[in-house]
């Protein structure tokens, strides 16, 4: 079942760009007069499990100072990077998620086995996995509806996440528009997290690349950062989807930790 919801304003965002490229059609931007100084952009992005060139390609184009990522091939490496994986892998063999930087990171304990975190100059970056719908009962999602899953994850990750963090990932769960990857009450578990923690989501207004739907992979960052950007890069290359996600990337200028 299709439900509606009222597109509430993201807060910090003032306006819509129209399409600029087959590869960033759409962003919410106050200008880029930081950048290069105080800003720092971060992605979010599922890879589908596939690393070919042309996926190292996006996801240098990004030009990211961190990275989100989920479905992770193991043998994936980005020159300049660290990385940081989830201990634990997918069906295929993929880490469920992963923090990539362009500075040193510390591993911290995976805050659940879909889940990733690392510190970063000071700064805590947590990457997540939320369930899907007909995820299964396996590990580590367990029995129940999908909304008693998602309440269960999240109640999980709030024992780590804090309000100075910055989490994102694929969410599987849009936070305006109709649901259609989630579902109504895992979007109530992950918005009543999110506000709990005194978060913005500057990706909530972006667009899904199925067309009218919202994106259901996000970046969620402290309440007091400044917002300048944030946009959606198309997973499309010659005709051809590289995953069954687009990219997203935010430009912010962060407070210092």
């Amino acid at each position: 079942m299709r439900v509606g919801y009222d597109d509430d304003p993201v807060p910090g965002l003032s306006r819509r760009l129209p399409c600029a490229g087959p590869y960033c059609q759409w962003a919410m931007s106050r200008g880029r007069e930081h950048r290069g100084g105080e800003s720092l952009r971060i992605g979010a992005w599922n890879l589908d499990a596939r690393r070919q060139p042309a996926h190292m390609d996006l996801l240098l184009d990004l030009d990211c100072d961190v990275l989100l990522l989920t479905e992770i091939s193991p043998g994936l490496d980005l020159p300049g990077y660290s990385k940081l994986l989830t201990a634990g892998i997918m069906a295929r063999g993929q880490h469920w998620a992963g923090v990539f930087s362009r500075r040193p990171s510390e591993a911290l304990p995976d805050p659940h086995p879909a889940s990733a975190a690392a510190r970063i100059d000071g700064r805590v970056f947590c990457s997540s996995i939320l369930p899907w719908r007909g995820c299964g009962a396996d590990e580590p999602w367990g029995i129940g509806s999908h909304a008693e899953k998602t309440e269960r994850c999240v109640e999980r990750l709030r024992e780590s996440l804090r309000p100075d963090w910055v989490w994102g990932g694929d969410w599987n769960h849009a936070l305006l528009g109709q649901e259609f990857a989630g579902s109504v009450g895992g979007r109530r578990a992950v918005q009543a997290t999110v506000d709990d923690l005194g978060l913005q989501v500057p990706t909530a207004e972006l667009p899904h690349h199925l067309s009218e739907l919202r994106s259901i992979d996000h970046v969620a960052v402290p309440g007091s950062w400044q917002i300048l950007s944030a946009e959606r890069v198309s997973a499309e290359r010659d005709h051809r989807r590289l995953s069954d996600h687009d990219a997203y990337v935010v430009e912010l200028v962060p407070e210092s930790p």
